[in-house]
């Protein structure tokens, strides 16, 4: 039976904003309190995945959950109306309101941990909402994420869904963006890389200025939950000192696909034992030869990495000898990025071509290409046991481009959001959104 990768792309929300809520994340530090267009920022999402489509794979889409999530904000004691609630977050805590009304879970390679059946003892894809603990304004996402995948991949059958892990520092999860599945095929069993910036058996051996958001022991619940063979798993230290450079998840610092592992010299504390472990676990596996791409910080620094986001591309397979990487523009602006890139399609790997895109408004806010999407591996079976309004189409493209034109806020900021009218015209598209969908969200 044939099996897909299939990018699943969190469609960019009405409220997509400013605030420079992400600790250690540089993008959204660097450009808080910015106006915002939301318009703009779900067009430019929605092109990357008519692009994807044009290049001949599957696409996938996830909703936006609608925001403002005015539980929470009940829950923090703010009262009254919709008015008085948005006026008073806004006059006393507007960092709250600006939680409230976040769309970062359009990034959706933080919405969960994906294994695929190929890789499971129960043989089914097993899915993990990350908890995001590390983030006041991620954390309220997870109970409504799980909702959202439950109700998407609802055939149990084919897919087995587990709750988040407890929602303490000691399980702090991002999800997929510290992921890495490397396969011969995408229909067999492969290994499963699992990126971690510290452990809590070891505080001293962790970040100094920015937090770790991955702990080991949060990879390793997951390992077990999903059911994965220790043969098949390994657990890789970030490098502190590039999580204090702005490196806040591995996905900003490393990428991988099928037979290739692109990232930078810089990216683990111990390279060359992740290789030593990775090809005596693939020699196991497969005869195919394992690629390490490592980009030489002689070539590209750490600081050129994290402003370009070279390394949060999604690494495409386009056939079964080559591969893209869909870059941001930003890899193209940055010379010594752009230099390498142009080097890399002539060298020995799989690489044979970058397409560069343009998704600036997720870049301002700290999210590439491969932070927009989370990575789904099915077979022709599970696919079609997918709920089909969230398998796309350019047709289903052009008729959520006509959502966005119509009922998406041209542009936001802060005090932007304690306003009425704003609150209405991001609830009708919201509506219509969860029309299209087929869902029902309310809070």
């Amino acid at each position: 039976m044939k099996y897909y990768e299939i990018n699943f792309d969190g469609l960019v929300g009405p409220s997509h904003n400013y605030a420079g809520l992400s600790l250690g994340n540089l993008a959204s530090k660097n450009n808080a309190n910015l106006t915002s267009t939301p318009k703009a920022a779900a067009l430019q999402g929605l092109e990357k995945m008519r692009t994807l489509i044009k290049l001949g794979l599957k696409q996938g889409v996830l909703p936006p959950l609608a925001r403002p999530n005015l539980t929470t904000l009940q829950q923090l004691g703010f009262n009254g109306d919709i008015e008085q609630m948005l006026k008073a977050a806004y006059e006393h805590e507007p960092a709250l309101l600006a939680s409230a009304y976040s769309a970062s879970n359009m990034w959706v390679a933080n919405a969960a941990t994906v294994s695929a059946s190929p890789d499971t003892q129960d043989n089914k894809v097993n899915f993990t909402p990350a908890n995001l603990v590390s983030q006041f304004h991620r954390s309220i996402e997870a109970v409504q994420t799980q909702r959202n995948l439950k109700h998407i991949f609802n055939n149990t059958h084919f897919f087995h869904h587990h709750d988040p892990l407890p929602a303490h520092q000691h399980f702090a999860d991002e999800g997929a963006a510290n992921h890495t599945r490397l396969t011969p095929e995408y229909g067999k069993a492969g290994l499963s890389l699992f990126v971690y910036g510290q452990s809590i058996k070891e505080p001293e051996n962790a970040p100094k200025k920015f937090p770790a958001r991955q702990t080991l022991e949060a990879c390793q619940a997951i390992a077990r939950a999903h059911q994965l063979t220790a043969e098949q798993t390994v657990y890789i230290k970030q490098n502190p000192d590039v999580i204090d450079a702005g490196v806040f998840h591995n996905d900003v610092i490393a990428v991988g696909n099928l037979n290739v592992l692109f990232y930078h010299q810089d990216a683990f504390e111990d390279t060359k034992a992740v290789q030593t472990e990775l090809n005596e676990k693939w020699a196991k596996i497969s005869d195919k030869p394992l690629y390490f791409v490592e980009v030489p910080r002689e070539q590209v620094s750490v600081s050129d990495a994290v402003k370009s986001y070279l390394f949060n591309t999604q690494l495409i397979a386009l056939n079964d000898n080559e591969m893209a990487l869909i870059a941001p523009t930003e890899c193209q602006q940055t010379l010594a990025v752009h230099d390498y890139l142009t080097e890399l399609v002539n060298l020995d790997n799989p690489i044979a071509k970058v397409v560069y895109q343009d998704v600036k408004q997720s870049m301002r806010n700290g999210g590439g290409p491969a932070c927009l999407r989370l990575r789904v591996c099915l077979n022709e079976a599970e696919l079609a046991a997918v709920n089909p309004n969230f398998v796309l189409d350019e047709a289903k493209i052009d008729a959520l481009k006509v959502i966005v034109e119509q009922h998406y806020p041209e542009t936001l900021d802060l005090a932007s959001l304690a306003n009425v009218d704003t609150y209405q015209q991001i609830q009708k598209a919201n509506q219509a959104l969860a029309e299209f969908f087929e869902i029902n969200e309310e809070f």
